[in-house]
């Protein structure tokens, strides 16, 4: 299509050009965008700092975190549970007070209907041989629209006595536990492990490790390590090989290659890993941003 033919707002048939300029001038509709290999996190670097790692430790599940991050992150959650819990106790306070003053107010109406009934009963001197009068007969109320004095209270919404309370919402007793900010999953301090990253043996000690492309490799085989080669860490030591290096040599024997201890499958933790600007990488690279949609 032709730059003109884009322009073109005298059609009848609203195009797909113009449906898409719009959307990106008024904001409406939903916006995707795919994501390169710079917006994607490194193997090594703290998922929520999104920097490399000055001090590393992984999860059970194999989340990489700065402990300086992660130990922020888990004392937040606790303030916040304290403070909720706070809260709780205050509403559980409250609602107790509130059962003691209705107790408190039906005991004292009870005593008031038993004093009332007990005034009620005094006798009264009859005369017998008197003619009684006889009771006078409600009046119905008439089809003109005449009604009586009790029927007149009508609910009214715009009468402060007759609107609804507002009642405040309940607070639920907060759960203590904290959380991974990435799984979900529970997560204490003492479940945290300590990682050892091995760096490259290079001549270049000026340079700061952190602005190489290429900073640590693989403690066994010595390979180096990057968002396309997948790795784990042993967690008896703490090093980092390659999952290859893992299945060729360590799952053999399941003895550690640093200390020749035993080990089992869950001393072997997968690193989640970024990934590689590649579709075929197993990452997600899809952006989706939802936003109001205008229906024809």
């Amino acid at each position: 299509m032709t730059r003109h033919g884009r322009n073109a707002t005298a059609s009848a048939v609203y195009s797909y050009h113009e449906k898409k300029k719009d959307t990106a001038t008024s904001g409406y509709g939903s916006k995707s965008v795919r994501l390169g290999k710079d917006s994607i996190k490194g193997f090594d670097c703290c998922c929520l700092t999104l920097q490399p790692c000055r001090t590393p430790v992984l999860t059970g599940d194999g989340y990489l975190y700065d402990k300086e991050a992660i130990l922020e992150c888990l004392l937040h959650q606790k303030r916040e549970n304290a403070r909720k819990m706070k809260e709780y106790e205050k509403q559980k306070r409250k609602e107790q007070t509130e059962l003691e003053e209705l107790g408190q107010a039906e005991a004292k109406s009870k005593v008031q209907k038993f004093l009332s009934t007990e005034t009620s009963i005094a006798t009264k001197p009859m005369d017998s041989f008197k003619k009684q009068q006889p009771a006078q007969e409600s009046v119905p109320a008439s089809s003109s629209g005449e009604t009586s004095g009790s029927s007149k209270k009508l609910p009214s919404f715009w009468v402060p006595s007759l609107t609804p309370d507002a009642k405040s919402t309940l607070i639920e007793k907060p759960d203590m536990k904290t959380y991974c900010p990435m799984s979900g999953k529970p997560l204490r301090v003492k479940d945290l492990i300590a990682v050892k990253f091995t760096p490259i043996a290079d001549r270049d000690d000026k340079t700061n490790p952190i602005v190489k492309a290429s900073r640590y490799m693989c403690a066994v085989t010595r390979d180096v390590l990057g968002n396309s080669v997948p790795c784990a860490v042993l967690r008896p030591t703490g090093d980092v090989v390659t999952m290859e290096c893992v299945e060729s040599l360590i799952k053999k024997d399941m003895l550690c290659p640093i200390t020749g201890k035993k080990l089992n499958e869950r001393d072997i933790i997968p690193i989640v890993r970024g990934g590689t600007g590649f579709a075929a990488s197993g990452v997600d690279l899809k952006a989706t941003k939802a936003g109001p949609a205008l229906m024809a």
